[in-house]
Order: C-alpha cells, then sequence, then structure tokens
C-alpha cells in the first residue's frame, strides 16, 4: 500500500501543465484526530485548507464519493471548478459546512433544526434558500443551494478550518461516473493544487457506491422533492415523512 501510494504521488507531482504548479499527494492517516497518527492528520487538514485559502482546488474524500473543493466565497475558485470539470454553468454546485449551526448563517431555514441534525452530517444534500451572506457568484442563477455536511471526519475538519464555506462537486469530468479512489480521476491531476488520498471509498465495484448523496429540496414549507435518489433515499424518505409529516411537492 505504501509503495502505491508513492507512486501516485510521483505520478501527481509529474502531471502537472505548465504554469500549474505541482499537485501534492497527501495521504491521509486513519482514525481521525484522534487515531494512532494526529500530527499526520493535523498536518493533512492544514495543507488543504492552506491550499484552498490560496485560492487552489483540492481533491477530498467523503462519505460517498471523492470530490473537488474550494471556497464558496472565491469567485475565481469557482470558475475554476467549473473549468476543471467541462461543467455547464447552469448547474449549482452545493456548498460543504462543518456543523449544522454554520446552516444558519448561509440559508433560510424552514424546518425543525431537530429535522436538519436527523439528516446531517450525513450522505444527503438539504435544498434550502440561500441568505445573502453566500457568495453572489455562486450559483447566480438560482435562489437556492444545496448544502452538505458529510458525515467524513476529515471533511468536517476542513470545513471547521476554513472562514467560511466550502463549494464541493464531485470529483470527475461532468457526465462521467463518480470516482472512489484517487486513480480514478488522474485526467483531473494537472488542475489541482492538492490530493488527499483517504483510500478506497465503500466497495469500488459496486455501482450503488457511486450515487453519490441523496439531494432532496426543502425550500417549500410542509413538502419536499427528491431532485437525485442517491444513496440513502429510503432512510431521507422514512424521516421526512413519519418523523416530520412533510408530504411530496407534487401531491
Amino acid at each position: 500500500m505504501a509503495r502505491a501510494a508513492r507512486a501516485l504521488a510521483r505520478a501527481a507531482e509529474g502531471a502537472a501543465g505548465p504554469g500549474l504548479g505541482r499537485a501534492r499527494l497527501v495521504p491521509l492517516p486513519p482514525g481521525g484526530a484522534a487515531g494512532p497518527d494526529p500530527h499526520g492528520w493535523r498536518e493533512a487538514v492544514a495543507a488543504a485548507a492552506g491550499a484552498l485559502q490560496a485560492g487552489g482546488l483540492v481533491a477530498v474524500p467523503t462519505d460517498t464519493v471523492y470530490g473537488v473543493a474550494c471556497l464558496a466565497q472565491d469567485s475565481a475558485a469557482v470558475r475554476s471548478i467549473y473549468s476543471l470539470k467541462g461543467r455547464n454553468g447552469a448547474k449549482p454546485l452545493a456548498i460543504c459546512l462543518g456543523d449544522v449551526e454554520r446552516l444558519y448563517r448561509y440559508c433560510h431555514v424552514n424546518v425543525p433544526d431537530e429535522l436538519l441534525r436527523d439528516l446531517l452530517p450525513g450522505p444527503v444534500t438539504l435544498v434550502l434558500q440561500r441568505s445573502e451572506e453566500l457568495n453572489k457568484d455562486l450559483n447566480p442563477f438560482t435562489s437556492l443551494v444545496g448544502v452538505r455536511i458529510p458525515d467524513h471526519s476529515f471533511m468536517r475538519d476542513l470545513a471547521r478550518a476554513c472562514s467560511g464555506p466550502l463549494a464541493l462537486t464531485s470529483a470527475n469530468i461532468s457526465s462521467q461516473g463518480s470516482t472512489l479512489t484517487v486513480s480514478e480521476f488522474q485526467d483531473l491531476w494537472p488542475q489541482l493544487s492538492l490530493i488527499i488520498d483517504g483510500g478506497p471509498i465503500g466497495d469500488i465495484w459496486s455501482s450503488e457506491c457511486r450515487l453519490g448523496s441523496t439531494v432532496v429540496d426543502l425550500s417549500v414549507s410542509g413538502k419536499f422533492s427528491i431532485i437525485r435518489p442517491g444513496c440513502a433515499l429510503t432512510p431521507t424518505v422514512e424521516i421526512l415523512r413519519q418523523k416530520y409529516g412533510l408530504v411530496p411537492e407534487s401531491s
């Protein structure tokens, strides 16, 4: 495993194009800040936060698939993510936060706090009305924003280490499949500032592990709308309908 990590790191260093610098690959120690290598964990968080604060794009592991993050309040970095993915400018980016409490600064919330905490952190993206605090260049075509709080210690620590929300999207070219290892998105490496290698996410042979988060619109009071079924559809709908009495928006 160590040999494979070194090989990937060498490939990442050699993949950078002219003027892009070298994307550095950082293996993520297991176990989080309380694990056997807390110093290495903190160094990985600090390296990613520093790259983001410098305007860079960072590949990150999440609780669903690998993602690419930038600072949501940095308009130039947001444009870089769209360029990286070849993404349609009318497709919105989600924001990523470390804690439910921070959600209220960037969204107008019309559901109980308990509902938020039943679903977050977790493999769910909640779509809510955006607040005026959010960068106007982020998804300027909509009054809504998707919010992720991944159930992943690194992502939560990274989000807490940054002054504002992260913009987060999957680490793949638009219309291509989601990725579960860093080697699966090598074509993106030259345009990345840093790659955090958290190892394989889930079963790389399972198509279900590549579904990404369940995206649910909660912007209409008392109702919900599933935008993308994702990997957590059944438990999400059960919570919304049975515990909170929300009804599908189409009904």
